[in-house]
């Protein structure tokens, strides 16, 4: 991939089913990805842990969704080895700025201790890193980002590749001519990571309570006052 490409080429890419990434930090080629198997998490199907459960109930924490998008694909980038380099920092900046990627933060004070950052169109949300500052910070941004998706109509959360970690949270791998179906169909629904009166606490998210689809007015949790201090946009 060279320098001529571009954040709309990218989403071209997106809804082709295939993905950008760079071999390290400092490769200046990137190549499109298309996995034969590709991790999904069934958003019926996040495994929240006991320990988990008492981690979000805890909420000594605030999410966050774009309030600092940047940091957040940095963060995901500080590691010994990453395939985030500075053309794929500088696309997924644009993409953002566009409304077309999206980070779920957390905090504990001024410090993110944990976040999650994707790309979406339609009814898929394509995940594309995560990253873990302190005991759960990763794994208590996936569980408020999925409660959130369901709530927003989504029906495709994309992890591109299925890790031991992630398959202990619940997702699973799936064929390629399956996840192409079910890319079709996700990107002919309509879906938004902010749905009107969406304010969940933290023992919904911990009990994995269902939330209804956009334009409905029963969103479970959405108007408990406690909910309101936790969960921030921007």
């Amino acid at each position: 991939m060279h320098a001529d490409i571009t954040p709309e080429i990218l989403l071209r890419a997106y809804a082709m089913g295939i993905f950008p990434m760079a071999e390290t930090r400092d490769d200046t080629e990137i190549h499109w990805i298309d996995p034969r198997r590709r991790g999904v998490f069934p958003l019926e199907g996040f495994h929240i842990s006991q320990s988990l459960g008492k981690a979000i109930r805890r909420a000594d924490y605030t999410i966050r969704v774009n309030h600092d998008f940047a940091g957040t694909v940095r963060a995901c980038a500080d590691r010994p080895e990453t395939w985030i380099n500075d053309q794929i920092f500088d696309l997924y900046t644009a993409l953002h700025a566009m409304g077309f990627a999206h980070s779920l933060e957390v905090w504990r004070g001024d410090l993110m201790i944990g976040g999650v950052y994707g790309v979406v169109l339609g009814a898929a949300f394509f995940g594309e890193s995560m990253f873990s500052r302190q005991t759960n910070g990763s794994k208590l941004a996936l569980a408020w980002l999925i409660h959130r998706l369901r709530a927003g109509g989504f029906t495709l959360f994309d992890t591109q590749f299925l890790t031991p970690h992630l398959a202990s949270l619940g997702a699973v791998e799936i064929s390629r001519s399956d996840y192409h179906r079910r890319l079709r169909q996700a990107l002919d629904r309509p879906a938004t990571l902010f749905p009107a009166d969406y304010a969940p606490y933290p023992s919904l998210i911990s009990s994995g309570g269902a939330s209804s689809s956009v334009g409905t007015s029963s969103t479970s949790g959405a108007t408990k006052p406690e909910s309101q201090d936790k969960t921030q946009t921007s």
